[in-house]
């Protein structure tokens, strides 16, 4: 059987997204949540995953998740697990709904996209751009972090964004910033 794809939803003041998923035998959202051993579903996948850099750990996603909410300065998510799967729930920050009515308004996403859709939104180099537009100080080491990429993943990343005139650094590399050339 073949599980359904990721769903994203995204509202005026929040992100949703589903994941079919399944807890270990045992555990419980408070387990989740609370510090505890990883248990792949699938370890030959997720070592796959690892030795292709994709992930540098398994896990910490959780717990990276939250970090990079506090890093930026928004609410934690909320996690809620049913018998259908995870729901992970991002509200956006007082600070960035106001942000936003500055600028030109998103277009409208369907509500639920397709499974490909998020790799295409996510792909490093946009994630890295949508990152650095928000914290412009960022080193590169603490984008691999919050993205949860390897250092080198975000190096190569960030000189094809270069190259492509989309992205430059001003300033010395301690204490300089990055500007966003689009």
């Amino acid at each position: 059987m073949i599980p359904a794809p990721l769903q994203i939803r995204v509202y005026a003041d929040k992100l949703i997204l589903w994941n079919p998923a399944t807890l270990p035998e045992g555990w419980t959202e408070s387990t989740l949540l609370a510090p505890h051993a990883s248990r792949p579903f699938n370890p030959d996948i997720a070592n796959v995953f690892f030795r292709a850099g994709e992930i540098e750990a398994w896990g910490r996603g959780i717990e990276r998740i939250f970090t990079a909410c506090r890093v930026a300065g928004t609410p934690i998510p909320n996690l809620r697990f049913d018998g259908s799967g995870l729901w992970t729930e991002f509200t956006f920050s007082a600070e960035y709904l106001h942000s936003m009515q500055a600028k030109t308004p998103i277009k409208t996403l369907p509500e639920t996209l397709p499974e490909t859709l998020p790799e295409t939104l996510l792909k490093t180099p946009d994630s890295i751009l949508c990152l650095l537009r928000e914290q412009p100080t960022l080193t590169a080491t603490a984008v691999a972090e919050t993205l949860g990429k390897s250092r080198s993943a975000i190096l190569r990343a960030i000189r094809k964004l270069r190259e492509e005139g989309r992205l430059r650094h001003v300033g010395p590399r301690k204490g300089g910033h990055w500007e966003i050339m689009e």
